[in-house]
């Protein structure tokens, strides 16, 4: 495999093993080949040893003693738990801003709420929603907060939500309600916004990756996801990115 130049080599390898594990390849359990990464991707084993570190850091593998790493568990419950995590953590950055909401802030955030109700597809969108979350992050979250966050999102990958067709629809409603809260002054209501998102999120994940067979659906989707998730397009195309389709 070609080396993605402007990538970290670690981050490269961190984004390859989440992969398999969101496509099923690699399950609950499983050893991680480290001479299969290496051999696949053309890197040596130090990214491949700081790229398992940050994943056990990150409650996604489990290192043995002269055994190896192995992943850790990863069924619905987990999934949900990664997104109710980043829920609640970008919930407290957002509290905090509608605690105090500056005039630059707001002058930022209403600048993107304008581009993200404009959006033409969902690459564009998923880019201006994580530019809203850079905003209120940057300056309302500090560095634990900020270290914290970025270990909840890497089972929420930003490369799905780029070829997810109704995520404009889907989402946009949760960051009108957020952005509404900061003008207003209403942390709890911003905060319950985050948590609101990340919940839908993590259903139409979760949808998705019974679609594909990685979890066996329960004989009741509905306990899990409120309604059919439309079909995805263009999720072949994202697959060079950075970040992982599913």
């Amino acid at each position: 495999m070609p080396k993605k130049y402007g990538v970290k080599e670690k981050d490269q390898v961190v984004n390859h093993i989440l992969n398999l594990v969101l496509t099923g390849k690699l399950r609950s359990g499983d050893r991680v080949d480290r001479n299969e990464i290496a051999l696949g991707l053309g890197v040596s084993r130090v990214p491949i040893q700081e790229a398992l570190v940050q994943l056990e850091h990150d409650g996604v593998v489990s290192t043995r003693y002269h055994r190896g790493a192995f992943v850790e568990r990863f069924d619905e419950a987990s999934v949900l738990e990664h997104h109710e995590l980043d829920g609640m953590l970008n919930g407290i950055a957002s509290a905090r801003a509608a605690s105090n909401p500056t005039p630059r802030i707001l002058g930022q955030l209403d600048a993107l709420m304008r581009s993200m109700r404009t959006a033409k597809d969902s690459r564009t969108f998923s880019e201006l929603t994580a530019e809203y979350r850079r905003t209120v992050n940057d300056e309302y979250a500090g560095p634990r907060l900020h270290a914290t966050i970025r270990a909840s999102q890497d089972l929420i990958p930003q490369a799905f939500w780029m070829s997810y067709q109704n995520n404009r629809d889907d989402v946009l409603p949760y960051y009108e309600d957020e952005t509404a809260a900061i003008q207003r002054r209403d942390p709890e209501a911003a905060r319950a916004a985050c948590v609101g998102r990340a919940y839908l999120m993590a259903q139409t994940m979760l949808a998705e990756l019974f679609r594909r067979r990685v979890f066996s659906a329960p004989d009741d989707v509905r306990q899990v996801v409120s309604g059919p998730l439309p079909v995805l397009a263009g999720s072949e195309s994202v697959r060079g990115q950075p970040s992982m389709a599913l």
